[in-house]
């Protein structure tokens, strides 16, 4: 078996399956076929908008993109996707000065 390089909740979980505290689950195979349908019902790019944004926004936009290495419409897609999820955090004043 090939040595892969875990972080510490995958050898946590590695553990637990190996000692019996979980157990895989029957019909993975349905259960895996079912998901990946979900996953990419749920990620299908279905929809196009347009809009319009001041020149320096859109420059900041593509600078963040590319310092995080992903194209700035992808970068874009993912803020609006963690605002609908609930998991995008605003930055304000005082959370940055926390953050020193």
């Amino acid at each position: 078996m090939p040595k892969y390089k875990l972080d510490q909740e995958e050898r946590d979980i590695l553990e637990a399956f190996d000692s019996g505290k979980i157990q895989p689950i029957e019909n993975s195979k349905d259960e895996m076929k079912k998901h990946k349908i979900y996953a990419s019902s749920t990620f299908k790019k279905d929809k196009r908008i347009n809009i319009r944004l001041t020149s320096r926004d859109l420059l900041m936009i593509q600078k963040l993109a590319m310092s995080e290495g992903i194209p700035y419409q992808t970068f874009i897609g993912s803020i609006l996707h963690k605002f609908v999820d609930g998991r995008y955090i605003e930055k304000t004043q005082s959370n940055v000065a926390n953050q020193g």
